[in-house]
């Protein structure tokens, strides 16, 4: 109407369109900005409530950085909530000795190996380190002395390579040692870029024993002393398991090795067995010795030679 009236001139017109659609971009990327902001304080304020959280298990300020003779646990008790998971534990666990931890599962068996790394505090009892009451000791310093091979590997989604040295200073030989021990090397030279290959949040872009290759290279490259195993071999297929145990072998020398077992076949020659049912110690010693004692353990052997089947499959 402004047109025909001769109130808008059609050079007027054609920058009122020009000038609009100019505009439409800018508005909708506010839009997309208010959202993004909203998204954003939401973010912020879960980050905040972690932030603010007040840790309930504090560190103490002697410092150990070795472990020379054994970790004690004396009358450790631990329960969830209201359930028992461990009950009165008493138990040695010598240095430079290689030592295996089975049951069924729910059995206490992860539970015990998160208070030796005090991520729980018990609910009774205390566990000594060379003596030292684990309360008192500076955990930033401690926790350094274990590496740890999990059954469910904590992998990032970054390069292989990032994924090995986990923020560590390391050089091109010790990184290829790793590599080579755990017997990534063939599987990383596959790969379209290599050890530079993404792979996915929690490591989806590769198969089970790849993980698990990845956070076994993890921990020679850390090279710590004491070794702690998580079930690392059982969800593998046997080919594969057998490939991840040879390298374990091979990291297990002449350290301290503290494993959780799947597999009994795996353990035969560790210098002592600890058998863990419903939360207690029911037996101890070697293979041989076990097997001589004629009880549960002796039970799970035969079943196992069987059929070949899980620890936590049998029932009891």
């Amino acid at each position: 109407m402004q047109l025909f009236s001769g109130a808008l001139t059609i050079e007027g017109f054609l920058l009122y369109i020009y000038v609009a659609r100019l505009m439409l971009g800018p508005l909708n990327e506010i839009s997309t900005y208010y959202l993004w902001v909203q998204r954003i304080m939401v973010a912020h304020k879960r980050v905040d409530e972690y932030i603010s959280l007040v840790p309930k298990i504090t560190s103490g300020l002697k410092e150990v950085t070795e472990i020379k003779t054994s970790i004690q646990f004396k009358d450790v008790s631990f329960r969830y909530e209201s359930d028992l998971v461990l009950s009165n534990i008493n138990l040695n666990l010598e240095i430079n000795k290689v030592i295996a931890i089975v049951g069924p599962s729910g059995s206490g068996k992860s539970t015990l190996l998160d208070l030796i790394l005090r991520f729980y505090e018990p609910t009774s009892g205390n566990i000594y380190i060379d003596g030292i009451n684990l309360k008192d000791v500076d955990l930033d310093l401690y926790r350094r002395i274990f590496g740890i091979v999990p059954q469910d590997a904590l992998l990032i989604n970054d390069s292989i390579k990032n994924n090995i040295i986990y923020g560590r200073e390391v050089t091109k030989k010790d990184l290829n040692h790793a590599i080579d021990v755990s017997n990534s090397h063939a599987f990383i030279n596959e790969l379209p870029n290599g050890i530079e290959t993404m792979i996915g949040e929690r490591g989806v872009k590769l198969s089970g024993g790849q993980r698990q290759r990845i956070a076994l290279a993890r921990a020679i490259l850390k090279n710590a002393p004491i070794l702690i195993l998580d079930e690392a071999t059982s969800a593998l297929d046997s080919e594969t398991e057998a490939e991840i145990q040879h390298a374990l072998d091979y990291v297990m020398r002449d350290k301290t090795v503290i494993a959780i077992a799947h597999r009994l076949s795996t353990i035969v020659k560790m210098d002592r067995i600890i058998l863990l049912h419903e939360g207690k110690i029911v037996e101890q010693g070697t293979h041989n010795e076990l097997l001589t004692l004629g009880g549960l353990y002796s039970k799970y052997w035969e079943r196992q030679s069987g059929g070949f089947i899980g620890i936590d499959k049998i029932a009891v």
